[in-house]
């Protein structure tokens, strides 16, 4: 406890009695309370009375050193807020953990010279070192927000060029040998197998975010009340998931989680302990439990669903991930193309002083005219 000074002395203390450390306290010209370490008892009691002249004239006081706040700190905030916030916060925190080793003890407001040297040195996929830059600027925007960093030098990171990702989906045949290893060796965990490539959900959606409340069989319908960018969304259920369901309902009696282990009923975080040795033995080869997700959006590509409709099945902000798979699709390339040659053929009718209508103008006249567009003039 601090020790005051002997007599009718003020703000003069000796922080750690018998120290011989003495520190004042005073208020300055705009009333915040400040505190300056000093050293011995006069040196205190004269800098105090200076500082208590300065502050009734309003003079400008010395700017105090700030507490050097360690990148270690910024870590430890950002942690406690993935996890209360994000999703995706297990994956955040093994990326904390990586930059916390490399620049924890350093102080908060780390070169941009020393960060671009870091991430040259690493030798990461392009996306996986998008992802650790994200978390990067992530960390530094929320020390802003607390106050403990004035800028962002993780802001002036280029975003390295990824380039896409194949999309890895279930052939039919696959699906046969895979689905005939499942029934043969796990048969317990086929409904979850069913569920994964007819809905389309995340692995932690599905094994980790819904629960029987989120199954209406009624009306067919599965709520999935968290994903990754935030926002719930609904799936319409087909027969086979409804089927799969009912297998799991009867199974749980509709207790507890959806998917369980075969004893104790504990909660099944994921298919990993069961789905990878069923991949291997099928002879599948580049495969994880995601491209059941890949599956699920290609094949309504295939099918002739919009892109629009399957981002939102798929839970994707924009269609702008869902694009990816639009490649799969023929259908709406040639619906483009026809539509293109339709356009140009009503053009050529025009020029030709014709009125264009779908209903006399058939498409081997149209295609004629497309054919011989060189010669009209």
């Amino acid at each position: 406890m601090s020790r005051p000074v002997e007599g009718k002395q003020r703000g003069v203390f000796e922080k750690v009695p018998g120290s011989g450390t003495w520190w004042i306290r005073y208020a300055d010209a705009k009333g915040a309370l400040r505190r300056e370490k000093v050293g011995s008892k006069a040196a205190a009691i004269s800098l105090y009375r200076k500082r208590k002249t300065d502050a009734m004239e309003g003079k400008k006081l010395p700017k105090l050193r700030a507490r050097v706040i360690r990148f270690h700190e910024l870590c430890d905030d950002y942690g406690v807020y993935a996890k209360k916030h994000n999703a995706g916060w297990k994956a955040d925190c093994d990326r904390i953990a990586i930059l916390k080793t490399a620049f924890g003890d350093r102080p908060a407001d780390i070169p941009i010279a020393q960060l671009r040297a870091w991430f040259d040195a690493q030798k990461w996929a392009p996306a996986t070192t998008n992802r650790a830059k994200t978390v990067l600027r992530s960390i530094f925007n929320l020390a802003i927000e607390n106050g403990k960093c004035d800028n962002n030098p993780a802001r002036l990171l280029k975003t390295r060029r990824a380039p896409d990702g194949r999309v890895r989906f279930l052939e039919a045949d696959e699906e046969s040998r895979l689905v005939s290893i499942i029934r043969t060796r796990w048969p317990v965990h086929l409904p979850e197998f069913v569920i994964a490539v007819n809905t389309g959900m995340r692995k932690s959606e599905q094994y980790q975010h819904i629960g029987w409340e989120s199954v209406d069989f009624l009306r067919r319908d599965l709520h999935v009340p968290v994903s990754k960018n935030g926002a719930g969304r609904h799936l319409t259920l087909n027969p086979e998931v409804i089927a799969a369901f009912r297998v799991l309902f009867a199974r749980t009696r509709g207790q507890g989680p959806i998917f369980q282990a075969t004893r104790g009923g504990v909660a099944l975080q994921g298919p990993k302990h069961w789905f990878e040795d069923a991949v291997k033995s099928a002879g599948l080869k580049f495969f994880t439990w995601h491209c059941l997700r890949h599956t699920f959006a290609s094949r309504l590509v295939m099918s002739g669903v919009d892109l629009s409709t399957i981002a939102e099945l798929m839970g994707h902000k924009s269609t702008m991930m869902t694009t990816r798979y639009a490649h799969l699709s023929a259908h709406h390339k040639e619906q483009a193309m026809e539509k293109l040659s339709a356009f140009n053929a009503a053009a050529i009718l025009i020029s030709a002083g014709k009125k264009p209508t779908d209903t006399t103008t058939d498409t081997s006249e149209k295609r004629a005219l497309v054919m011989g567009s060189g010669n009209v003039q």
